[in-house]
Protein backbone atom coordinates (compact mmCIF):
# COMPACT_ATOMS: atom_id res chain seq x y z
CA UNK A 1 0.00 0.00 0.00
CA UNK A 2 1.67 3.23 -0.98
CA UNK A 3 0.63 6.61 -0.13
CA UNK A 4 -1.66 9.01 -1.89
CA UNK A 5 -0.18 11.49 -3.61
CA UNK A 6 -1.99 14.88 -2.61
CA UNK A 7 0.20 16.91 -5.14
CA UNK A 8 -3.16 18.65 -6.87
CA UNK A 9 -4.64 21.87 -6.25
CA UNK A 10 -7.08 22.77 -3.58
CA UNK A 11 -5.00 21.97 -0.49
CA UNK A 12 -6.31 23.54 2.58
CA UNK A 13 -5.41 24.63 5.97
CA UNK A 14 -4.96 21.68 8.11
CA UNK A 15 -4.71 21.04 12.13
CA UNK A 16 -1.01 19.39 11.13
CA UNK A 17 1.21 19.51 8.33
CA UNK A 18 4.32 17.03 8.57
CA UNK A 19 7.74 18.01 6.89
CA UNK A 20 9.11 14.94 5.78
CA UNK A 21 7.76 11.26 5.54
CA UNK A 22 10.16 9.00 7.58
CA UNK A 23 9.18 7.04 10.69
CA UNK A 24 9.08 9.76 12.84
CA UNK A 25 6.79 12.20 9.98
CA UNK A 26 4.69 9.04 9.91
CA UNK A 27 4.14 8.42 13.22
CA UNK A 28 2.66 11.78 13.91
CA UNK A 29 0.68 11.71 10.65
CA UNK A 30 -0.66 8.20 11.60
CA UNK A 31 -1.25 9.21 15.25
CA UNK A 32 -2.94 12.41 14.53
CA UNK A 33 -5.20 11.20 11.32
CA UNK A 34 -6.02 8.41 14.18
CA UNK A 35 -7.74 11.07 16.04
CA UNK A 36 -9.75 13.04 13.36
CA UNK A 37 -7.39 15.91 12.57
CA UNK A 38 -6.80 16.99 9.14
CA UNK A 39 -3.18 15.64 8.15
CA UNK A 40 -0.85 17.15 5.02
CA UNK A 41 2.20 14.67 4.82
CA UNK A 42 4.72 16.99 2.68
CA UNK A 43 7.85 14.95 1.46
CA UNK A 44 9.96 14.95 -2.00
CA UNK A 45 9.71 11.05 -2.38
CA UNK A 46 6.52 9.68 -0.86
CA UNK A 47 7.06 6.70 -2.39
CA UNK A 48 10.57 5.39 -1.21
CA UNK A 49 10.73 2.54 0.70
CA UNK A 50 12.27 2.30 4.15
CA UNK A 51 15.93 0.21 4.14
CA UNK A 52 17.34 0.97 7.42
CA UNK A 53 17.15 -2.04 10.35
CA UNK A 54 15.07 -1.12 13.09
CA UNK A 55 14.92 -2.35 16.87
CA UNK A 56 13.77 -1.84 19.70
CA UNK A 57 13.03 -3.54 23.29
CA UNK A 58 10.17 -5.24 23.24
CA UNK A 59 8.37 -3.52 26.18
CA UNK A 60 9.26 0.08 25.06
CA UNK A 61 7.04 -0.42 21.86
CA UNK A 62 3.65 1.16 22.29
CA UNK A 63 0.38 -0.20 23.14
CA UNK A 64 -2.60 1.39 24.53
CA UNK A 65 -4.80 3.36 21.59
CA UNK A 66 -2.13 3.34 18.97
CA UNK A 67 -0.11 -0.37 18.86
CA UNK A 68 1.17 -1.98 16.20
CA UNK A 69 0.14 -4.74 14.50
CA UNK A 70 2.02 -7.81 15.55
CA UNK A 71 3.42 -8.94 12.32
CA UNK A 72 5.66 -5.44 12.64
CA UNK A 73 7.78 -7.18 15.28
CA UNK A 74 9.90 -9.54 12.74
CA UNK A 75 12.20 -11.33 15.28
CA UNK A 76 12.93 -11.04 18.85
CA UNK A 77 14.84 -12.66 21.24
CA UNK A 78 16.72 -12.16 24.75
CA UNK A 79 19.78 -10.07 24.14
CA UNK A 80 23.23 -10.71 24.97
CA UNK A 81 26.14 -8.03 25.53
CA UNK A 82 30.03 -9.24 25.54
CA UNK A 83 32.76 -6.64 26.70
CA UNK A 84 35.31 -8.35 28.86
CA UNK A 85 32.68 -10.80 30.02
CA UNK A 86 29.23 -12.09 28.27
CA UNK A 87 26.20 -10.31 29.89
CA UNK A 88 22.67 -12.11 29.56
CA UNK A 89 20.32 -8.77 29.43
CA UNK A 90 16.99 -9.64 31.18
CA UNK A 91 14.53 -8.11 27.72
CA UNK A 92 14.32 -8.96 24.78
CA UNK A 93 15.35 -7.01 21.87
CA UNK A 94 12.63 -6.93 19.02
CA UNK A 95 13.93 -6.34 14.81
CA UNK A 96 11.11 -4.31 12.90
CA UNK A 97 9.97 -5.74 9.71
CA UNK A 98 11.00 -2.25 7.80
CA UNK A 99 8.06 -2.68 4.99
CA UNK A 100 5.88 -3.95 7.68
CA UNK A 101 6.20 -0.87 10.04
CA UNK A 102 6.43 1.51 6.57
CA UNK A 103 2.68 0.38 5.97
CA UNK A 104 1.28 0.09 9.40
CA UNK A 105 1.91 3.80 9.95
CA UNK A 106 0.44 4.58 6.64
CA UNK A 107 -3.04 5.96 6.89
CA UNK A 108 -5.25 6.75 4.42
CA UNK A 109 -6.31 10.03 5.87
CA UNK A 110 -3.61 11.59 5.60
CA UNK A 111 -3.12 13.62 2.62
CA UNK A 112 -0.13 13.15 1.16
CA UNK A 113 2.00 16.09 -1.12
CA UNK A 114 5.29 15.33 -3.25
CA UNK A 115 7.30 18.43 -2.10
CA UNK A 116 9.94 19.95 -0.30
CA UNK A 117 9.75 22.26 2.59
CA UNK A 118 12.14 24.84 3.26
CA UNK A 119 10.46 27.18 5.57
CA UNK A 120 7.62 27.34 8.22
CA UNK A 121 6.24 28.88 11.08
CA UNK A 122 3.17 31.03 12.18
CA UNK A 123 0.77 28.81 10.73
CA UNK A 124 1.99 28.10 7.22
CA UNK A 125 4.86 25.84 5.28
CA UNK A 126 6.73 26.91 2.12
CA UNK A 127 8.08 24.48 -0.49
CA UNK A 128 11.07 24.59 -2.63
CA UNK A 129 8.57 25.71 -5.34
CA UNK A 130 6.80 28.67 -4.09
CA UNK A 131 3.71 26.43 -2.76
CA UNK A 132 2.46 27.84 0.37
CA UNK A 133 0.14 25.28 2.52
CA UNK A 134 -1.55 26.77 5.87
CA UNK A 135 -1.70 24.61 8.99
CA UNK A 136 -2.02 25.21 12.78
CA UNK A 137 0.98 23.37 13.66
CA UNK A 138 3.89 22.50 11.98
CA UNK A 139 5.93 19.24 12.46
CA UNK A 140 9.79 19.33 11.40
CA UNK A 141 10.27 15.62 10.82
CA UNK A 142 13.32 16.34 8.12
CA UNK A 143 15.97 14.45 10.09
CA UNK A 144 19.17 15.01 10.85
CA UNK A 145 19.57 18.07 8.42
CA UNK A 146 16.55 19.79 10.30
CA UNK A 147 15.29 21.78 7.30
CA UNK A 148 13.12 23.92 9.56
CA UNK A 149 15.61 24.71 12.45
CA UNK A 150 16.80 28.29 13.26
CA UNK A 151 19.69 26.98 14.98
CA UNK A 152 23.70 27.59 14.64
CA UNK A 153 25.47 24.81 12.74
CA UNK A 154 28.89 23.68 12.63
CA UNK A 155 31.04 21.88 14.11
CA UNK A 156 31.79 18.38 13.48
CA UNK A 157 29.22 16.03 14.63
CA UNK A 158 29.58 12.82 16.22
CA UNK A 159 28.67 9.83 13.99
CA UNK A 160 27.19 6.64 14.37
CA UNK A 161 28.51 3.89 11.24
CA UNK A 162 28.27 0.90 11.00
CA UNK A 163 28.18 -1.95 7.69
CA UNK A 164 26.18 -5.17 8.03
CA UNK A 165 25.67 -8.18 5.52
CA UNK A 166 22.75 -10.69 5.82
CA UNK A 167 23.41 -13.83 6.15
CA UNK A 168 21.61 -17.59 6.30
CA UNK A 169 20.78 -18.62 10.00
CA UNK A 170 22.66 -21.25 9.90
CA UNK A 171 25.81 -19.20 8.34
CA UNK A 172 25.27 -16.76 11.54
CA UNK A 173 25.46 -19.07 14.49
CA UNK A 174 28.88 -20.19 13.56
CA UNK A 175 29.24 -16.40 15.04
CA UNK A 176 27.31 -16.20 17.44
CA UNK A 177 26.31 -19.52 18.81
CA UNK A 178 22.57 -18.59 18.06
CA UNK A 179 22.61 -15.91 19.95
CA UNK A 180 21.09 -12.46 19.83
CA UNK A 181 23.80 -10.00 20.06
CA UNK A 182 23.57 -6.62 21.05
CA UNK A 183 26.68 -6.21 21.37
CA UNK A 184 29.94 -7.61 21.25
CA UNK A 185 33.21 -5.83 21.79
CA UNK A 186 35.75 -8.70 21.45
CA UNK A 187 38.33 -7.14 19.09
CA UNK A 188 38.24 -10.61 16.93
CA UNK A 189 39.05 -8.71 13.35
CA UNK A 190 42.82 -8.25 14.59
CA UNK A 191 42.89 -4.31 13.61
CA UNK A 192 44.21 -1.80 16.01
CA UNK A 193 42.01 1.57 16.34
CA UNK A 194 38.67 3.08 17.56
CA UNK A 195 37.26 0.00 19.21
CA UNK A 196 33.82 -1.74 17.06
CA UNK A 197 30.89 -4.20 18.00
CA UNK A 198 29.41 -6.98 16.28
CA UNK A 199 25.58 -6.56 15.96
CA UNK A 200 24.05 -9.51 14.88
CA UNK A 201 20.02 -9.72 14.68
CA UNK A 202 17.21 -11.99 13.38
CA UNK A 203 15.63 -10.75 10.80
CA UNK A 204 13.22 -13.21 10.42
CA UNK A 205 12.37 -15.39 7.34
CA UNK A 206 16.00 -17.65 8.35
CA UNK A 207 18.14 -14.65 7.83
CA UNK A 208 20.22 -12.83 10.39
CA UNK A 209 21.81 -9.26 9.95
CA UNK A 210 25.96 -9.23 11.22
CA UNK A 211 26.86 -5.70 11.67
CA UNK A 212 30.06 -4.05 12.59
CA UNK A 213 29.09 -1.20 14.47
CA UNK A 214 31.03 1.82 15.31
CA UNK A 215 29.00 3.39 18.32
CA UNK A 216 29.75 6.81 18.33
CA UNK A 217 33.00 8.62 17.34
CA UNK A 218 34.19 12.54 15.67
CA UNK A 219 33.61 12.00 12.76
CA UNK A 220 32.19 8.69 12.18
CA UNK A 221 34.78 5.51 11.08
CA UNK A 222 34.57 5.56 7.31
CA UNK A 223 32.20 2.32 5.74
CA UNK A 224 35.45 1.16 3.74
CA UNK A 225 36.84 -0.10 7.36
CA UNK A 226 33.99 -1.25 8.72
CA UNK A 227 33.88 -3.31 6.09
CA UNK A 228 37.12 -4.82 6.66
CA UNK A 229 36.63 -5.08 10.22
CA UNK A 230 33.26 -7.27 9.47
CA UNK A 231 35.39 -9.19 7.15
CA UNK A 232 38.38 -10.22 9.33
CA UNK A 233 35.75 -11.07 12.43
CA UNK A 234 34.04 -13.00 10.30
CA UNK A 235 36.79 -14.92 8.65
CA UNK A 236 37.86 -15.34 12.54
CA UNK A 237 34.80 -17.18 13.20
CA UNK A 238 35.46 -19.58 10.33
CA UNK A 239 33.32 -18.30 7.22
CA UNK A 240 34.41 -18.13 4.13
CA UNK A 241 34.61 -14.91 2.14
CA UNK A 242 32.03 -16.26 -0.67
CA UNK A 243 29.64 -17.17 2.92
CA UNK A 244 29.96 -13.56 3.53
CA UNK A 245 28.13 -11.42 0.39
CA UNK A 246 29.46 -7.90 0.87
CA UNK A 247 30.08 -7.63 -2.84
CA UNK A 248 25.78 -8.08 -2.65
CA UNK A 249 24.34 -4.77 -2.36
CA UNK A 250 20.79 -6.46 -2.07
CA UNK A 251 22.17 -7.76 1.26
CA UNK A 252 24.79 -4.83 2.75
CA UNK A 253 23.73 -2.76 4.90
CA UNK A 254 24.98 1.00 4.78
CA UNK A 255 24.35 2.71 8.01
CA UNK A 256 25.33 7.04 8.77
CA UNK A 257 24.16 9.10 11.54
CA UNK A 258 24.58 11.84 13.89
CA UNK A 259 24.37 11.49 17.49
CA UNK A 260 25.19 14.41 18.93
CA UNK A 261 22.20 16.35 16.43
CA UNK A 262 22.01 20.48 17.94
CA UNK A 263 19.25 21.44 19.70
CA UNK A 264 16.18 22.15 17.28
CA UNK A 265 15.19 26.17 17.10
CA UNK A 266 12.32 25.99 15.46
CA UNK A 267 9.94 29.26 14.13
CA UNK A 268 6.75 29.58 15.61
CA UNK A 269 3.98 27.16 15.19
CA UNK A 270 6.66 25.00 14.46
CA UNK A 271 7.23 21.28 17.07
CA UNK A 272 10.32 19.36 16.06
CA UNK A 273 10.33 15.40 15.93
CA UNK A 274 12.72 12.42 15.74
CA UNK A 275 16.45 13.79 14.56
CA UNK A 276 15.53 16.63 14.21
CA UNK A 277 14.33 17.55 17.87
CA UNK A 278 16.47 15.50 18.51
CA UNK A 279 15.27 12.46 19.69
CA UNK A 280 18.11 9.88 19.15
CA UNK A 281 19.45 8.61 22.05
CA UNK A 282 23.07 10.03 21.81
CA UNK A 283 24.20 7.43 23.32
CA UNK A 284 22.52 4.36 21.57
CA UNK A 285 21.33 5.80 18.19
CA UNK A 286 18.06 4.47 19.27
CA UNK A 287 14.89 6.68 18.21
CA UNK A 288 11.93 5.17 16.47
CA UNK A 289 10.35 3.92 19.35
CA UNK A 290 10.37 7.25 21.33
CA UNK A 291 8.51 8.66 18.21
CA UNK A 292 5.70 5.89 18.44
CA UNK A 293 5.45 7.16 21.60
CA UNK A 294 5.80 10.87 21.11
CA UNK A 295 2.86 10.72 18.18
CA UNK A 296 0.78 9.53 20.22
CA UNK A 297 1.16 12.21 23.04
CA UNK A 298 1.46 15.00 19.63
CA UNK A 299 -2.00 13.71 18.89
CA UNK A 300 -3.62 14.29 22.48
CA UNK A 301 -1.96 18.09 22.67
CA UNK A 302 -2.91 19.07 18.85
CA UNK A 303 -6.49 17.52 19.29
CA UNK A 304 -9.39 19.89 19.72
CA UNK A 305 -12.15 18.31 20.99
CA UNK A 306 -15.99 19.40 20.58
CA UNK A 307 -16.53 20.40 23.94
CA UNK A 308 -13.44 23.38 23.78
CA UNK A 309 -12.79 23.25 20.09
CA UNK A 310 -14.20 27.27 20.05
CA UNK A 311 -11.40 28.46 22.60
CA UNK A 312 -8.71 26.59 21.00
CA UNK A 313 -6.54 28.65 18.66
CA UNK A 314 -3.46 27.69 16.22
CA UNK A 315 -0.59 29.27 18.75
CA UNK A 316 -1.67 27.57 21.78
CA UNK A 317 -2.53 24.21 19.78
CA UNK A 318 1.20 24.90 18.41
CA UNK A 319 2.48 25.26 22.13
CA UNK A 320 1.22 21.92 23.37
CA UNK A 321 2.38 20.30 20.56
CA UNK A 322 5.92 21.78 21.64
CA UNK A 323 5.49 20.41 25.32
CA UNK A 324 4.25 17.27 24.31
CA UNK A 325 7.29 16.21 21.71
CA UNK A 326 9.80 17.27 24.15
CA UNK A 327 9.30 18.68 27.87
CA UNK A 328 11.54 20.45 29.58
CA UNK A 329 12.72 18.12 31.67
CA UNK A 330 12.81 15.49 28.69
CA UNK A 331 15.48 18.41 27.42
CA UNK A 332 17.24 18.16 30.89
CA UNK A 333 17.51 14.26 30.49
CA UNK A 334 18.68 14.34 27.00
CA UNK A 335 21.35 16.87 28.32
CA UNK A 336 22.25 14.66 30.74
CA UNK A 337 22.77 11.61 27.65
CA UNK A 338 25.01 14.11 25.77
CA UNK A 339 27.50 14.69 29.21
CA UNK A 340 27.57 10.38 28.84
CA UNK A 341 28.49 10.67 25.11
CA UNK A 342 30.73 12.99 25.68
CA UNK A 343 32.41 10.62 28.10
CA UNK A 344 32.39 7.48 25.84
CA UNK A 345 34.72 10.10 23.43
CA UNK A 346 37.02 10.91 25.57
CA UNK A 347 37.60 7.56 26.65
CA UNK A 348 40.78 5.82 25.79
CA UNK A 349 39.96 3.06 23.18
CA UNK A 350 41.36 0.13 25.14
CA UNK A 351 39.24 0.80 27.77
CA UNK A 352 35.88 1.23 25.98
CA UNK A 353 34.72 -2.32 26.37
CA UNK A 354 35.43 -2.19 30.04
CA UNK A 355 33.15 1.05 30.23
CA UNK A 356 30.43 -1.48 28.45
CA UNK A 357 31.34 -4.30 30.88
CA UNK A 358 30.74 -2.25 34.31
CA UNK A 359 27.57 -0.59 32.33
CA UNK A 360 26.11 -4.08 31.78
CA UNK A 361 26.46 -5.07 34.87
CA UNK A 362 23.97 -2.28 36.29
CA UNK A 363 21.00 -3.67 37.60
CA UNK A 364 18.01 -3.41 34.79
CA UNK A 365 15.99 -1.00 36.31
CA UNK A 366 19.34 1.93 36.00
CA UNK A 367 20.10 0.26 32.68
CA UNK A 368 16.29 0.36 31.23
CA UNK A 369 16.50 4.42 32.73
CA UNK A 370 20.01 5.69 31.27
CA UNK A 371 19.20 3.54 27.81
CA UNK A 372 15.29 5.38 27.90
CA UNK A 373 14.01 1.67 26.97
CA UNK A 374 11.26 1.78 30.26
CA UNK A 375 9.76 5.41 29.41
CA UNK A 376 12.00 7.29 31.32
CA UNK A 377 12.89 10.15 28.55
CA UNK A 378 11.22 13.11 31.32
CA UNK A 379 12.42 11.38 34.77
CA UNK A 380 15.45 13.55 35.36
CA UNK A 381 15.22 12.00 38.74
CA UNK A 382 15.92 8.42 37.43
CA UNK A 383 18.11 9.33 35.07
CA UNK A 384 20.54 10.73 37.74
CA UNK A 385 20.17 7.81 39.30
CA UNK A 386 21.14 5.43 36.42
CA UNK A 387 23.90 7.56 35.97
CA UNK A 388 25.11 7.88 39.49
CA UNK A 389 25.20 4.05 39.62
CA UNK A 390 27.63 3.80 37.16
CA UNK A 391 29.56 6.27 38.70
CA UNK A 392 30.02 3.90 41.46
CA UNK A 393 30.83 0.58 39.51
CA UNK A 394 33.77 2.15 37.82
CA UNK A 395 37.02 1.61 38.74
CA UNK A 396 38.95 5.08 39.84
CA UNK A 397 40.79 5.41 36.18
CA UNK A 398 37.33 5.11 34.73
CA UNK A 399 35.80 7.81 37.63
CA UNK A 400 38.21 10.01 35.94
CA UNK A 401 37.47 9.76 32.84
CA UNK A 402 33.80 10.63 33.81
CA UNK A 403 34.55 13.43 35.25
CA UNK A 404 37.03 14.70 32.52
CA UNK A 405 33.76 14.20 29.76
CA UNK A 406 31.23 15.53 32.17
CA UNK A 407 33.45 18.71 32.96
CA UNK A 408 34.98 19.58 29.97
CA UNK A 409 31.91 18.71 27.37
CA UNK A 410 32.50 17.45 23.65
CA UNK A 411 35.69 16.21 22.83
CA UNK A 412 37.90 14.34 20.21
CA UNK A 413 37.50 10.34 20.42
CA UNK A 414 41.16 9.33 21.85
CA UNK A 415 43.38 7.73 19.94
CA UNK A 416 44.76 4.35 21.12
Amino acid sequence: MGPRDGHRPGLTGADLLVAGGGPAGWSAARACARQGLDVVLVDPRPDRTWRHTYGAWCHELPAGPDPLPPGVVAAHDVGWAIATHAHRLDDEYAILDTPGLQRALHHDGVRVHRGRVVAAGRGRAVLADGTELAADVVADATGAVQALSTGARGGRRAEQTALGVVVDAATAARVTDGRLLFMDWRPLHGLPGWPTFLYAVPLGDGRVLLEETSLARRPGLPLPELAERLRRRLRAAGLRDAEVPLDDPGRVEHVRFPVDTPSHRSPDGVVALGAAAPLVHPASGFSVARSLRVATRLADAVVARSDDRAGVDAASRATRARRAARSRSARVVHGMRRRGLDVLLRLPAGEVPEFFDRFFSLPAPHRRAYLGSDGSDEDVAEAMRAMLCVFARLNPRLRGHLVAGTLCGPGEAQRP
